[in-house]
């Protein structure tokens, strides 16, 4: 079979806070000469890293390299909200009632399992609390809409024994500092992770186990014989098995074409400043999914807030400077309106992130050429969701039986979106709908 070239590398836009403060641990090198293992990995993400780390302890004598185009954590790993979320959260629904009983509780044990492996990283490799935070999230609600949809969130957690805890406008002031708030719905189980520290302190743990290369995107990849190749920049790596934890990116290389939906968030994060804003740290989601998402985090004795808004539609995986400047914007206003009182403090760092949905919620997952595997399309929730698909890869490769590999296999595969430009019009239609229903939640 003749080489794929891969004719588009993801472009990153704006400086993701998390990286910023986020320091690395080990020396960043490009892969050089020509290279053979048993195992390739590309992409450095939560889904690459997962799946490289449970090879580590399924195949111990195995030799493992890992590709990543840019330096780690700069990508969108490093770009997410950092939400470990164990209750149902689709995104595209409209609101986070979960659905039936049966499929819903499925996801929950999925999404645990995922959380645990997670912990147990960050309990090996002694990630602090503001890394790794079990401390649960608050969907907060702004308005009478917003207090409908939590209520609906909450009944439908009761109905499966989910916990959760009903807070008013008194409790949310009390923990954020604002009087935006008319009330917000807990749910315990949820992590809180500083995702691009993770993913470094991830990184800098497996060192000396696998071989990771920064900086090394790949131009091509295609079998020879029995092996695949993979051409860099500067060097090759030849491997009879390759995992695929690109998300999104997965398309350029050939496969799920037509079934993945491109979106990009957006955030703001504030420089730091000494006090305010109630409680040492806090993460809200919003009630209507389209909102706005916060989370106040402390780092060098002092606090910072984070601010995501917005979607948008972007099928050619980059966006520009401009889109990330007059989203800032936006941001700034939706800060301002909850934190009076901090309209000094500048925003330090602005970015966009990529997401990757599919339309019927599943992940582009499974073997997809002999020897070839894909742990990809996280849904937005890239923690979780490409950690569990990266694990669910690994142990699919190596021939590894678990229930929970056999439930995972029996989704089907991401729906084929319309020819454009009725995708693109249908899209950008339901985004620009939902935000605008968003309101003051936004």
């Amino acid at each position: 079979m003749s080489a794929r070239t891969i004719r588009r590398q993801p472009v990153e836009t704006g400086v993701s806070g998390w990286e910023a403060l986020a320091p690395r641990r080990f020396p960043a090198r490009a892969l050089e000469g020509g290279q053979s293992a048993d195992w390739l990995i590309v992409g450095a993400g939560f889904g690459g890293l997962s799946a490289a780390r449970r090879l580590r302890q399924l195949r111990p004598q195995d030799r493992i390299v890992v590709l990543d185009a840019q330096e780690v954590a700069i990508g969108a790993a490093g770009r997410n909200s950092g939400f470990m979320i164990d209750v149902p959260h689709n995104l595209t629904s409209g609101n986070y009632s979960v659905g039936g009983a049966a499929s819903s509780l499925l996801e929950i044990s999925q999404n645990r399992m995922a959380i645990a492996f997670a912990a147990g990283i960050a309990e090996e490799y002694g990630m602090p609390a503001t890394t790794f935070d079990p401390s649960g999230k608050i969907n907060a609600a702004a308005t009478e809409r917003g207090l409908r949809l939590n209520r609906d969130f909450a009944r439908s957690l009761r109905q499966i024994g989910e916990p959760s805890e009903t807070l008013d406008a008194a409790q949310m002031r009390e923990i954020t500092g604002s009087d935006y708030y008319l009330g917000g719905v807990r749910t315990p189980g949820a992590v809180m992770i500083q995702p691009a520290d993770y993913i470094r302190r991830l990184a800098a743990g497996l060192a000396g186990e696998v071989d990771l290369f920064e900086n090394s995107p790949v131009l091509s990849l295609g079998r020879k014989g029995a092996v695949w190749e993979a051409v860099s920049t500067r060097g090759s790596v030849q491997a009879p098995r390759v995992i695929l934890a690109v998300n999104g990116h997965v398309e350029s290389f050939g496969h799920f074409r037509r079934r993945l939906i491109h979106v990009y968030t957006y955030a703001s994060m504030t420089a730091a400043f000494p006090g305010g804003a109630g409680a040492e740290r806090w993460a809200l989601l919003p009630a209507d999914p389209m909102g706005a998402t916060l989370r106040k985090i402390s780092h060098g004795g002092q606090s910072r807030i984070v601010v995501r808004t917005h979607f948008t539609y972007n099928p050619d995986i980059r966006v520009s400077e401009r889109q990330v400047a007059r989203i800032a914007a936006q941001e700034r206003r939706s800060f301002d309106e909850r934190f009076p009182a901090l309209k000094g403090v500048p925003m330090e760092f602005s970015w966009a992130g990529a997401l990757c949905l599919s339309t019927n919620h599943v992940p582009a997952f499974g073997e997809i050429e002999p020897g070839l595997y894909s742990a990809c399309c996280e849904n937005g929730l890239g923690t979780v969701k490409s950690t569990l698909a990266g694990m669910m890869a690994a142990e699919l490769a190596t021939g590894t039986d678990s229930e929970s590999l056999r439930q995972f296999r029996r989704q089907p595969p991401p729906a084929r979106l319309p020819p454009e430009p009725i995708a693109w019009l249908g899209i950008h239609s339901v985004i620009r709908w939902h935000q605008l229903r968003a309101g003051r939640e936004g």
